[in-house]
């Protein structure tokens, strides 16, 4: 289709999408901001900037170059913003890894991505001294260290790899000057691996183009909310989602590009993290639902003030039971939607001003359902040939999108690149609905959905009911075979540990049948067993593992 380009003088300035851009209103208008690190450490914006062109230094120094990939294994650190800047500021790519995929699995991972550096905290030593003779394109490894002295670097690894040095000492010896050139927006920033439960994690990757749009999509959408979950300047913001997974969904990006105050916890332990969002103020975060529940069941959670704490909640379906008990414990609490492979944020479930006044029951399921679409997202459910749903909160679909910040395919793996873009739109593989207020609410993963007598039944249904019993700590509904009905639903239940013994599976299931029927909720959902279990698997990330689950519920038992 003929268009009429926009003619450019000579002199004009052909601003590119950079993460470099994302520096520019903090050292204008907060250079002197605190970033924290635990107790350990504070510096500001303007050192930030100092340390984000010392630490290119020292890579320049090691021979990394644009294109080349430097691979980061560490907690929630102030070190791990000076990479998410320093890195794809270079032009070269910052492969995050999971530190709590198993060995064989972050061999891979960076044999796969080709990294040529690795930055490692000797806390992950172990894993690096199992993998290190097997690394085909690491050469030079980065000690991250909190402690007071330098630990002895296992043979191992030194046999293997080239040792750098230290990474403070690096940076105090490094120039801060660094000449940050201008290069495509379009260039590779960044990679990470999915933590699929089967075959080995499949790497995404995002350009600089992307994660500067999606900083400014989200800092729109929150910036616009009316008062629920709204993101603003003195916010003090703590990110409580690993850095290493997505980018830590994309916030240290936006934080950085508002100027707020940033506090990292690194380890997540509960005891750090109530102490740290007393004592530095923090206002702003988000998580996964265990996260959330390992703080508040946590005694010194207790008696903690938590009013004002504005808490975005993803990675797995919220609860109304937990969203309702937070809210009454001063949290405002709401949903995130997203994945992996969008950077991740597509919706938020902010409430309107009627909606928030509400009882905090009536509140919870709206703050637990998906939430409204981004600006700039395209989100849709569709059936099997792609064709829109009705958006009457009934009609159930797969969802799938468009926006300016989705991966464009997985690393190397062009036929399931092609899957994940069929037809033109990325496909989630969740299945949801839509209301007529456009509210999007997943009602499942297609891969968990349960089907019972030839009818698809929502496992998350089942556990936001089952969530409810005062007894119940934690639940996963998941479907095991049955002769008569092809699948039923079964959960399992974690019990909160004083009603251990003072309540019976029958007793959980006589109170989810009758919910269930009140709810209006598929007949096949009075199938539903109930198996009180010890713990519940998970993902790496938190999320749960119900394919695990599926393969031996009666494990869990034990």
């Amino acid at each position: 289709m003929p268009v009429k380009l926009v003619q450019s003088t000579p002199s004009a300035y052909q601003y590119p999408l950079l993460i470099k851009q994302l520096l520019l209103t903090p050292l204008a208008i907060a250079p002197d901001q605190e970033i924290c690190y635990q107790d350990k450490r504070r510096h500001s914006y303007r050192e930030l900037r100092q340390r984000i062109g010392r630490l290119a230094n020292c890579l320049t120094t090691l021979g990394v170059d644009a294109g080349d990939t430097v691979a980061v294994m560490d907690w929630d650190s102030h070190r791990y913003l000076d990479c998410y800047f320093a890195i794809p500021m270079m032009g070269a790519i910052i492969q995050t890894v999971n530190v709590r995929l198993n060995a064989e699995q972050i061999l891979y991972s960076l044999n796969h991505a080709e990294a040529d550096v690795l930055l490692v905290n000797s806390e992950f030593f172990p894993i690096v001294e199992a993998i290190a003779a097997r690394l085909t394109t690491v050469k030079k490894l980065v000690l991250l260290n909190d402690e007071a002295t330098e630990p002895e670097l296992p043979a191992a690894i030194s046999q293997a790899l080239h040792y750098a040095g230290e990474y403070e000492t690096l940076l105090a010896a490094a120039d801060s000057d660094y000449p940050f050139a201008d290069f495509d927006e379009n260039a590779q920033a960044t990679v990470f691996y999915t933590t699929g439960t089967t075959g080995n994690p499949k790497g995404v990757y995002f350009s600089h183009r992307q994660l500067v749009l999606h900083a400014l999509g989200c800092a729109a959408a929150l910036g616009g909310a009316n008062g629920n979950g709204r993101l603003h300047r003195e916010d003090v913001y703590m990110p409580l989602t690993p850095m290493f997974h997505v980018h830590a969904w994309g916030f240290p990006y936006i934080a950085t590009m508002l100027g707020l105050k940033q506090v990292y916890p690194g380890r997540y332990q509960p005891d750090v993290l109530c102490r740290l969002i007393v004592s530095e103020g923090v206002t702003f975060s988000h998580c996964v639902p265990t996260i959330l529940h390992m703080v508040l069941s946590h005694p010194h959670a207790k008696d903690l003030d938590l009013s004002g704490w504005k808490l975005i909640i993803g990675g797995s379906a919220l609860p109304e039971a937990m969203a309702a008990a937070a809210f009454k414990r001063g949290i405002d609490l709401f949903t995130g939607y997203g994945m992996s492979e969008t950077c991740p944020v597509l919706t938020l479930a902010h409430l309107s001003t009627t909606d928030m006044q509400g009882s905090p029951e009536e509140q919870a399921v709206l703050r637990a359902k998906t939430g409204l679409p981004l600006p700039l997202v395209d989100l849709r459910v569709v059936d099997a040939d792609m064709n829109d749903v009705p958006h009457d909160g009934r009609a159930t679909g797969e969802v799938i999108v468009r926006s300016p910040w989705l991966t464009q395919g997985y690393l190397k793996a062009p036929e399931a690149s092609e899957d994940l873009w069929a037809g033109g739109y990325l496909h989630t593989s969740d299945i949801g609905n839509i209301d007529a207020a456009g509210y999007l609410k997943v009602t499942d993963r297609s891969k968990d959905v349960i089907k019972v007598g030839g009818e698809w039944t929502s496992s998350l249904q089942l556990e936001d009911i089952v969530a409810k019993h005062e007894a119940v700590q934690e639940v996963a509904v998941i479907g095991v075979a049955d002769a008569k009905w092809g699948e039923r639903p079964l959960a399992l239940v974690v019990l909160k540990a004083d009603y251990v013994g003072q309540v019976t599976e029958h007793a959980i299931r006589n109170y989810a049948a009758h919910a269930i029927e009140a709810a209006g909720v598929s007949r096949y959902g009075l199938l539903l067993q109930v198996s009180f279990v010890k713990h519940l698997l998970k993902t790496s990330v938190g999320k749960m593992n119900k394919l695990a689950m599926r393969a031996n519920p009666q494990a869990l038992r034990d």
